[in-house]
C-alpha cells in the first residue's frame, strides 16, 4: 500500500497532532508500507534545508496565534503534478488548512480516496481571542471538509457523538495509545525535584501543554494557589511555551517555568511531579492524559475527551464536571488532603496506560485505509 499523508504539523514540532501522525506514520512503515508525508515547511527549516527522507515540503505561512507553526500555502497544481507522476493508493488528510484543501481537490481531480482524520476543534479556539463569530463558520468549513472523505477518524466515542450531532458523517474512532517504556514513574529524578525546590515528601502539581488561553492556563494557576492555601510546600513546573508564559511568570515568578521538553527529558519531568492538573476545555484527546496515566501521576481533569475514556474517578484519577471551574478547584484542594491514597491511585493510573498500545492503534488505521481503497475500487468497477 502506498499512503500519502497530508498535515500542516509533523515531527519534531511539539504537539499531540504531530505526536500522533509520528506514531502512525512509524508504525505504517514498521509494517512495511510505502509512506509519504506532505507537510509545510517548518519554521526552523530555509528554502535550502533537505527535507527527511519520505517527506515532501511545500511553503507554509504562520498560522495566526500559533507563530510556532506554520499552515501549508494553497498546492493543488503541485500535489497534481507529483501524484500523476507517483500515484498513491491512497490520501490521508489530517488538517484542514489551505495545503488540506489543496490535497482533497487534486485527490478528486485524480480520483484518488481520500480519509481524513479529525484532530483540533479549531472552532472553539475562536472564543478565546475575542472572535466567537467565527465558531459558526469555522464549523460549516470544516464539516464540508471532512464529510468529502470516505471517512474522518476521531479519538473518542463522545467526539463522534459531538460531531454526528453537528452534521458530521462517516464516523470512525481511532483512539490513541501511549509509549510505556518512554512515559514510566522509573524515570522519577531526585535532583530534578531538588532543582524545582521540592523536598522528598513536598507534592509537585504538573502542567504539561501549550501556555495559551485556549488550554485554560488560569485555571490550572487558580486550583493551584487553591491548593497551596492548605498545602503551603507544594510547588508547580509547568512544561511548555505560549503567549501565557511572560505575564504569568511575571506575576508568579516562584512557579517553575521548564519550557519546551521532549523525549526522556520530558518523560522524567512528568515522573518527577504527583499530581497533573489538565483544565483544558478545547480537546479533542489531550494526548498529555494518557503520558500522566502512564507516569503514574495522580491526573485530574474534565470528564470528557481522554480523561472521559481511560479515567475512573477515584480509582486511577479524579474527573470533575465539565466547565465547573469551582468543583476544580475544591477537587485539586480535597486531592492533597487525601495523600494517603495517591500510591493505590498511581498504580492504577500506570495499568491502564499499560492496556493502551500505539500497536493496535496503527492496525486499525492501516485496515481503515485499505477499506477506503477497496471500496474506490470497487466503485469504479
Amino acid at each position: 500500500m502506498r499512503i500519502t499523508l497530508v498535515t500542516e504539523t509533523f515531527l519534531p514540532e511539539v504537539n499531540g497532532v504531530a505526536m500522533t501522525l509520528g506514531r502512525l506514520v512509524g508504525g505504517l512503515r514498521e509494517r512495511g508500507f510505502d509512506v509519504e508525508v506532505i507537510r509545510p515547511r517548518q519554521v526552523q527549516e530555509t528554502a535550502q534545508t533537505k527535507a527527511p527522507a519520505g517527506e515532501f515540503v511545500v511553503p507554509g505561512a504562520p498560522i495566526p496565534f500559533y507563530r510556532s507553526l506554520r499552515m501549508g500555502l494553497p498546492a493543488t497544481r503541485k500535489l497534481k503534478r507529483r501524484w500523476q507522476q507517483q500515484r498513491p493508493d491512497i490520501v490521508h488528510i489530517a488538517t484542514e488548512g489551505p495545503l488540506g484543501v489543496s490535497a482533497l481537490r487534486a485527490a478528486r481531480a485524480l480520483k484518488l480516496p481520500v480519509t481524513s482524520s479529525y484532530h483540533t476543534n479549531f472552532h472553539q479556539y475562536g472564543s478565546h481571542y475575542g472572535m466567537s463569530i467565527l465558531k459558526s463558520i469555522a464549523l460549516a468549513w470544516m464539516r464540508w471538509f471532512h464529510n468529502a472523505s470516505f471517512c474522518t477518524m476521531v479519538p473518542t466515542r463522545q467526539m463522534q457523538a459531538e460531531l454526528e450531532g453537528d452534521g458530521f458523517e462517516r464516523l470512525r474512532v481511532l483512539s490513541r495509545g501511549v509509549d510505556t517504556d518512554l512515559f514510566s514513574p522509573a524515570r522519577r529524578d531526585e535532583k530534578l525535584r531538588e532543582s524545582w525546590g521540592a523536598g522528598p515528601d513536598d507534592p509537585v502539581v504538573i502542567h504539561v501543554g501549550r501556555m495559551a488561553a485556549e488550554k485554560n492556563i488560569g485555571l490550572a494557576v487558580e486550583a493551584f494557589e487553591a491548593l497551596r492555601a492548605s498545602v503551603p510546600d507544594a510547588r508547580l513546573v509547568l512544561v511548555g511555551d505560549g503567549p501565557a508564559k511572560a505575564p504569568l511568570s511575571a506575576k508568579h515568578p516562584e512557579y517553575h517555568y521548564a519550557g519546551m521538553r521532549r523525549g526522556e527529558d520530558l518523560a522524567a519531568h512528568y515522573a518527577s511531579a504527583d499530581v497533573f492538573l489538565f483544565p483544558s476545555v478545547t480537546e479533542t484527546f489531550g494526548n498529555v492524559v494518557t503520558e500522566g496515566l502512564a507516569s503514574g501521576l495522580v491526573v485530574m481533569g474534565y470528564d470528557y475527551a481522554a480523561a472521559r475514556e481511560h479515567v475512573r474517578d477515584g480509582t486511577n484519577g479524579y474527573l470533575v464536571p465539565m466547565n465547573d471551574e469551582a468543583a476544580f478547584k475544591r477537587r485539586a484542594t480535597a486531592i492533597m488532603v487525601e495523600r494517603a491514597n495517591w500510591p493505590a491511585v498511581r498504580a492504577a493510573a500506570r495499568d491502564t496506560a499499560q492496556g493502551l498500545t500505539w500497536t493496535v492503534i496503527v492496525q486499525l488505521f492501516a485496515d481503515t485505509l485499505a477499506e477506503a481503497i477497496e471500496a474506490s475500487r470497487t466503485r469504479a468497477d
